[in-house]
């Protein structure tokens, strides 16, 4: 079983949407027994805040919910429970280093490297622009489902 957990820095938009549009790519292949997908928040600030509306409308927009999700925090005992930890940018990067206090197995990528590009996923919060988010999201999962799917191989 693949465990994956997204992460971003308030876990009411990039996160989210990759732990949904995730889950929507490995549920479309018939391999959602196959997989254990979650996200969470590098910060506290958003805790137990829904999906942030304009994410859900993006979501939306493509046929997939997220009801009942609210932000968690990313937990240094999260890193024995999973075995992808996928950031949205490079300061999430640091913070899941910091909050594990090193990646000592190797288990921490940035989203863009699985869509080919080191660059960050275009954060939502500031440009406004969630279509490009979700563009760059479904493209990194796309990516990343492809890659553990030509491991099995």
């Amino acid at each position: 079983m693949y465990k994956i957990m997204f992460v971003c820095h308030g876990n009411i938009c990039r996160s989210p949407m990759a732990e949904f549009i995730m889950k929507k790519l490995v549920a479309d292949a018939g391999l959602s027994d196959r997989f254990l997908i979650a996200s969470s928040a590098t910060s506290t600030e958003e805790l137990g805040n829904p999906v942030y509306p304009p994410a859900r409308s993006e979501l939306a927009k493509h046929g997939i919910g997220c009801s009942g999700k609210t932000a968690v925090q990313l937990r240094k005992s999260d890193y024995d429970r999973y075995d992808y930890f996928i950031g949205m940018d490079t300061a999430n990067i640091r913070n899941m280093n910091r909050i594990f206090s090193s990646d000592k197995d190797g288990r921490i990528y940035k989203l863009m490297t699985f869509a080919g590009s080191g660059r960050d996923v275009s954060d939502p919060w500031y440009s406004r622009n969630f279509a490009a988010a979700y563009t760059d999201i479904e493209n990194g999962c796309k990516g990343l489902l492809k890659k553990l799917m030509e491991e099995t191989q």
